[in-house]
């Protein structure tokens, strides 16, 4: 080989490894993208080390906050109901998340819920308003059962392109505006729903009145799934009501799991949750419709499940 053609040789080589080299971390992106699971079941006796373990294998905090993130976090607040009944999601599995936003830089954490019981009452009971501004969150009401005036202007009338049942409907403007938006329902019964998870929490967030959407409550819930989607979803199943759901009551109906699921797909988060009662997704008219309609996996055999304790 005469001496250009060892040049040539050789800067060829250097410049595909250089080449490779740079390539390199978006090949390991892309891998620890595809080895992500598709939903994370953590088991443990800490709320705090479940939630931190569940989001961690997912791929960590900052796979979904960045730096001056302004966040909603939707729990359930809606009942005058001790964290003990099982009505209201877990504040421990709420003030974890906010503190994870906080430790990635989100600007502000905003926690809120239209609640069907007193909001004053329902906010103070479950716990969730002290321990979220104790750990940093904006905490606000959004309303009752019947909205004030100056609660409906926390309210803008959204279109839903592929309705069925609701084709508009005002939804609460801090959803609509927020940078990141975090789903943490808890699991529970529901009287006409059959169960309430992740697309029937997006109820918290509806303005006007409610009581229309239950006239074909699985479509409606399906409908605002074409239009509400979170960045990361929370079901907490630290303690789940098994009957008289939602309000509930009586501690004989609570069951006790220690248990969090999370992920991205709400579908896939209601149909392993419907396991925790017996049932399968496809037994849950709203979480079947949205499935039907792309929004989601609902058989969870397909699916990537990571099962860890802490």
């Amino acid at each position: 080989m005469d001496r250009r053609a060892f040049l040539q040789n050789t800067a060829g080589t250097l410049g595909g490894l250089a080449a490779a080299n740079a390539l390199s971390p978006m090949l390991d992106a892309a891998q620890a993208a595809q080895a992500r699971p598709d939903l994370v079941v953590v088991k443990g006796a800490s709320a705090d080390k479940i939630v931190r373990a569940a989001v961690d294998a997912l791929g960590g905090i900052r796979r979904f906050i960045s730096k001056d993130d302004v966040v909603v976090i939707k729990p359930n607040i809606g009942w005058d109901r001790t964290p003990e009944q099982a009505a209201n999601t877990n504040p421990e599995v709420v003030t974890t998340m906010i503190k994870l936003c906080l430790e990635a830089g989100a600007k502000k954490v905003k926690v809120f819920d239209r609640t069907c019981d007193d909001p004053r009452r329902s906010y103070v009971q479950s716990g969730i308003e002290a321990a979220a501004k104790e750990a940093g969150a904006e905490v606000t009401h959004l309303g009752g059962r019947n909205l004030s005036p100056v609660e409906e202007r926390r309210f803008r009338k959204v279109d839903i392109p592929n309705g069925v049942a609701i084709k508009s409907w005002p939804i609460c403007v801090d959803v609509l505006e927020c940078d990141k938006l975090i789903n943490i329902p808890i699991a529970k019964h529901h009287g006409s729903g059959i169960l309430t998870m992740s697309i029937k929490n997006w109820m918290g967030v509806m303005g006007d009145n409610r009581g229309q959407a239950h006239q074909d409550l699985h479509t409606t819930l399906a409908d605002l799934a074409t239009i509400i989607k979170p960045h990361l979803t929370i079901l907490d199943a630290i303690r789940i009501l098994t009957a008289h759901g939602p309000k509930g009551g009586s501690l004989d109906d609570v069951k006790r799991l220690d248990t969090v699921i999370a992920g991205v797909d709400q579908v896939a988060i209601d149909s392993y949750g419907a396991t925790l009662f017996g049932k399968k997704g496809e037994d849950i008219g709203h979480v079947k419709d949205a499935a039907d309609r792309g929004l989601g996996k609902i058989d969870i055999s397909k699916l990537n499940i990571r099962k860890l304790e802490v």
